[in-house]
């Protein structure tokens, strides 16, 4: 059964940075891709950043050049890097994590992380 368990997350004031961390249970962590997700409250959850197994990230266009995601294979741990937060990256993270190297769908989901950006 594979596992993602989230940490990181909190309560930073705007223009802070957090970073997020997803470690998973797996050894085979490295053969698949990895992503994290966001959703707000009265909103649909939406893809933030994705990495594949060599390391190609893509983002979405409201975090390009604010966050980067990364992963550590020999740690089976994935993480997101914020900056520059603003108060509507306000949501709980996801980790998830993807049955194919270079893309989704993504299958398996951690519990969350809430990151709360005040103003």
């Amino acid at each position: 059964q594979v596992q993602l368990v989230e940490s990181g997350g909190g309560l930073v004031q705007a223009g802070g940075s957090l970073r997020l961390s997803c470690a998973t249970s797996r050894r085979t962590f490295s053969n698949y891709a990895m992503g994290w997700f966001r959703q707000a409250p009265g909103k649909e959850r939406e893809l933030v950043a994705a990495i594949t197994t060599g390391g190609s990230t893509n983002y979405a266009d409201s975090v390009k050049g604010r966050f980067t995601i990364s992963r550590d294979n020999a740690k089976s741990t994935v993480y997101l890097e914020m900056n520059s937060l603003k108060p509507e990256d306000t949501a709980v993270y996801y980790c998830a994590r993807s049955d194919f190297p270079h893309r989704g769908p993504y299958d398996y989901w951690g519990q969350g992380t809430q990151v709360t950006v005040s103003s």
